[in-house]
């Protein structure tokens, strides 16, 4: 370990890019283009034996200064991978449903941002449980950076779970969604102002079953819960619970007026 400029290198953690190829390799894994069938199967093992041994490079990095079980954690996770693509799948499915311009569920699996960071979210959530440090946000930090997402890996999302377009979406790590919840782009699932010794308190609100919430609104503080069957319409601030079966709405005032009252201002081009 040493010591630069007051800051505190380490090689008792992972490179990043470590971390990153490790995702992308797990992303192509979990949904392959096949070229061949035939030699698909094949090609599919290898690619889980690479896996392995790159999870266990990052896992060897933490050896130093961190008392992990090293063996137990890559146990526990690669035995996670097929109900994770299970709950992936769900996730497509339902988006493809939902959105009309989805065509495909290729089109959503290689080409969605809400998905990918969805697929990095899920991942990250099985690392975060399993008390792995400083994967799990490298991975869902680097899905913001490619989709302008930001879920926490902490959080807890049902299945299936959607965002559609999704710039602009945080979600903090004490949220808890339900299943078969929509959120669209600049939608903030966050917590209020609250103290660093208050870490372990459930900041963030919980959002129940089958509930829409449209773009830009906030939702805010540990004890806001969204009731199931609502919608949230765009543009919201809430800091309150919302009971189930509601519809929640902003009403700005919009002013139309015809054009040919409008007096063009004077300008000067010099």
């Amino acid at each position: 370990m040493t010591l630069l400029h007051g800051y505190i290198l380490s090689s008792s953690v992972p490179k990043k890019k470590q971390v990153i190829d490790f995702a992308q390799e797990l992303v192509d894994y979990l949904f392959p283009v096949v070229e061949n069938e035939k030699t698909y199967e094949a090609k599919h093992r290898k690619k889980l034996d690479s896996l392995k041994n790159l999870f266990s490079e990052i896992l060897f990095a933490f050896s130093e200064n961190y008392n992990l079980n090293q063996e137990t954690i890559s146990e526990q996770f690669f035995d996670s991978i097929d109900q994770v693509k299970a709950d992936l799948l769900e996730d497509a499915s339902a988006l493809q449903q939902f959105d009309p311009a989805a065509k495909s569920l290729e089109e959503v699996v290689l080409t969605y941002p809400g998905f990918m960071a969805v697929t990095a979210y899920r991942v990250s959530n099985v690392l975060y449980r399993l008390g792995l440090p400083l994967v799990p946000r490298i991975i869902s930090e680097w899905a913001h950076s490619t989709t302008g997402i930001d879920i926490h890996p902490g959080a807890t999302i049902g299945v299936p779970f959607m965002i559609d377009h999704g710039t602009g979406v945080v979600i903090g790590e004490t949220s808890v969604i339900g299943k078969n919840v929509k959120i669209y782009q600049g939608v903030t699932i966050g917590a209020l102002a609250v103290k660093k010794e208050e870490a372990e308190v459930k900041r963030h609100p919980t959002i129940e079953d089958n509930v829409i919430v449209y773009a830009n609104s906030t939702i805010l503080g540990g004890k806001t819960v969204i009731g199931r069957e609502s919608i949230i319409g765009g543009n919201c601030f809430i800091v309150d619970s919302v009971p189930a079966l509601s519809l929640v709405y902003h009403q700005p005032i919009i002013t139309v007026k015809n054009k040919k009252d409008f007096t063009e201002p004077l300008n000067w081009i010099i």
